[in-house]
């Protein structure tokens, strides 16, 4: 018997985006406890939950427009099911949209990902000028401190450039992987930002269009 899938959008912002992304699993689940939501498990000798995040946000970092994507084991309208889950939702996490998808549909596949931060504190023609430098490159690589991978920063670049003072990057994702934004904020001489009490905003997660 197949069971119902559901794919949500959500914002995680406020003191929220502080938690890891474990964390933020695990508060998702205590949620769905709360609301009496129940969902599918896995087989196994230790199931689990099916519920899936397509691509995890960094600590530190807001999200407006997160994905996840469960199965449910009871069936719910998708207005039911998302007026139930904004009851029970924390402060700093809201849902955007719930819909159901095919139980055949292949699971979300992230192809592109947008993020911003306010860069006004930055003098906009040194900043613009060390954009340029960067984008001017065929190739930047550096290599990840975590996992020592070396990585081309600038293949998954597609965008990069200031917007009324906010700084906007657009990356290509694929399975090889995509860049970091933090790693791009290092490559343009703005790493310290952050420590101003600025922070980085994911605002769009573009998925992979399902196949008819």
């Amino acid at each position: 018997m197949s069971r119902q899938r559901v794919r949500i959008r959500f914002r995680k912002e406020g003191d929220l985006r502080l938690i890891s992304h474990r964390d933020l699993m695990r508060s998702m689940d205590r949620l769905f406890r709360r609301a009496e939501i129940q969902l599918a498990m896995s087989q196994g000798f230790r199931p689990k939950p099916k519920i899936s995040f397509p691509l995890a946000l960094a600590v530190g970092v807001a999200g407006r427009d997160e994905v996840m994507e469960l199965e449910l084991a009871d069936t719910w309208e998708d207005e039911q099911l998302a007026r139930t889950l904004e009851k029970h939702a924390p402060p700093g996490l809201e849902f955007t949209s719930v819909e159901t998808i095919a139980p055949q549909e292949a699971k979300a596949q992230v192809v592109r990902v947008t993020y911003e931060i306010d860069a006004s504190s930055i003098p906009q023609a040194e900043l613009q000028a060390a954009i340029e430098r960067f984008l001017k490159e065929s190739e930047y690589w550096i290599v990840r401190e975590d996992n020592q991978k070396k990585v081309d920063l600038r293949a998954p670049v597609q965008s990069l450039g200031l917007e009324d003072s906010m700084l906007k990057m657009i990356f290509k994702v694929s399975r090889q992987g995509t860049a970091r934004p933090r790693e791009i904020l290092a490559a343009i001489g703005l790493d310290s930002l952050e420590q101003t009490g600025i922070f980085l905003t994911r605002t769009e997660v573009e998925l992979e269009k399902a196949h008819a």
